[in-house]
């Protein structure tokens, strides 16, 4: 059997072509001016009504193929941003580089970085089918959302009348046998305060702690693995040092962004040289008990100590203890359980980032929850263990969750048609992630909407990857779909 080298000369070419050509364009959230005008030139160059509204949508229409013409209108819809992570040393820069994609067996990854399978493969089979001369299917409306990844505008700020089709194919999902019918919503709450410094203390010592090598992922879909939070774990390595060794807090950095759970993090600190023996006793001691509780699920994790310049200041004594015990205290991971839908999370919260320097404490952490008490309840948790810390707590960018409609047509269709196409019935189900169907059905009442995709791995992560057969799958799946609407 042939070897393939190039994404390119993968099945189904169209989609896979449009795939590597995304992604030759840089696209992070809020930065979409480049993907916009990528995918407005292409509906343009089609010859296929364009346009790109308020909020940097971009719509692009298809008539419906021969017998078709009159059939109901559907909407497919994909989002063009991606999340922008990389490993620890890959240099790259996100702004100016386009992803790197390669082979590897049965997947397609990015070369130490995000690779944009999510939402890049929905994008390119939309594109793909807007391209296409001789595949049966309804009138088409093409809908590209922008920065879905960092707080849903797109959706948020879609034009309502701009689209006519009652039914929405939302291509975002990441497991090739589910079909998505709900969604958790979610709340981003960000915090900042100042504390006081001091001049560091001299006959001290000072360390660098780092957490590095942790998995990391989608803070939505991979939440309910347990996988380590490294602003978490390096608060473990921190809390309740001051009193037991005197030590002082320089800085702490952790995490990036509000929908990735945090992969690294680090600290500098100072401890009396009188008790830096016994400290760094205590901090492997700290670091054999970590290691070992997250062994099967973080493999890779190291906990570093080495030896660093003295910091200029530290943080005063009485808002270090409140700050890390603030910290400490605030939920993270998930909160609550659906007690109506086995194995659904109901609740969660990711504890983003966290960055303590230069007199200014600073937090940003996102709340996901099916139902809008417990986001209520969520938030209220965080907002009121920031403000033990004296932080001034704000939470904005709030989005509704997707009701689920066991009774929907769309699903009924797509159900039958997988029986048929793979002789047996696909998974029917509701996930923690945000997806934009919540926000656009509060524009459209009464859309029939359905969430499916490909197999995708570790999303939000450098170790992102999609599954080559199943992206085929998929094709397969949404063509027949198209032609039995």
């Amino acid at each position: 059997m042939e070897t393939k080298k190039s994404i390119r000369d993968l099945e189904p070419r169209a989609l896979w072509n449009h795939f590597a050509d995304l992604n030759d364009v840089p696209r992070g959230s809020k930065k979409e001016a480049r993907v916009t005008d990528f995918i407005r030139k292409f509906g343009e160059k089609l010859g296929l009504p364009t346009q790109v509204d308020r909020a940097g949508n971009v719509i692009i229409t298809k008539p419906g193929t021969r017998g078709k013409e009159n059939h109901p209108v559907v909407v497919l819809q994909g989002h063009l941003d991606m999340v922008h992570q990389k490993n620890a040393g890959t240099e790259f820069d996100f702004d100016r580089e386009g992803i790197k994609s390669y082979i590897d067996g049965e997947w397609v990854k990015a070369d130490g970085t995000t690779l944009g399978a999510d939402n890049g493969i929905g994008v390119a089979a939309i594109m793909a089918l807007l391209e296409s001369r001789d595949i049966p299917h309804p009138p088409l409306e093409g809908l590209f959302t922008v920065d879905e990844e960092t707080g849903m505008t797109g959706a948020k700020e879609l034009e309502e009348g701009i689209l006519k089709g009652k039914i929405l194919l939302n291509l975002d999902s990441e497991e090739d046998d589910e079909l998505t019918i709900g969604c958790a919503g979610g709340l981003d709450t960000f915090s900042e305060g100042h504390y006081r410094e001091e001049e560091a203390p001299v006959l001290h010592s000072a360390f660098k702690l780092k957490v590095s090598g942790l998995k990391g992922g989608h803070s939505g879909i991979e939440i309910h693995l347990g996988r380590a939070n490294a602003n978490k774990i390096l608060l473990r390595l921190l809390h309740k040092t001051h009193e037991a060794f005197g030590l002082r807090l320089a800085s702490f950095t952790g995490g990036n962004l509000r929908n990735a759970i945090p992969r690294e993090a680090e600290a500098l600190v100072q401890v009396p040289n009188a008790l830096e023996k016994i400290y760094l006793e205590d901090f492997q001691q700290r670091v054999s008990a970590i290691l070992n509780e997250f062994a099967s699920l973080e493999p890779d994790m190291k906990l570093e100590i080495y030896p660093s310049d003295t910091p200029f200041y530290v943080m005063a004594a009485q808002d270090q203890e409140k700050a890390l015990n603030s910290l400490y205290a605030l939920p993270n991971g998930v909160y609550r359980m659906s007690p109506t839908i086995p194995g659904l999370v109901e609740t969660s919260n990711n504890l983003a980032k966290v960055d303590i320097q230069k007199g200014l404490f600073s937090t940003q952490s996102l709340q996901r929850s099916s139902v809008e008490s417990g986001k209520e309840d969520i938030a209220y948790a965080v907002r009121a263990a920031l403000e033990l810390a004296g932080a001034e707590v704000k939470q904005s960018g709030g989005y509704p969750g997707w009701p689920p409609d066991a009774d929907s047509k769309i699903l009924e269709l797509m159900v039958g048609v997988y029986s048929d196409m793979f002789g047996q019935a696909p998974k029917v189900a509701a996930c923690h992630a945000g997806l934009e169907c919540g926000i656009i059905g509060t524009h459209y009442s009464g859309m029939d909407m359905i969430s499916f995709g490909p197999t995708i791995r570790h999303p939000h992560s450098p170790d992102e990857k999609v599954h080559i057969a199943s992206v085929e799958k998929f094709w397969g799946y949404l063509t027949t779909i198209l032609n039995r609407i």
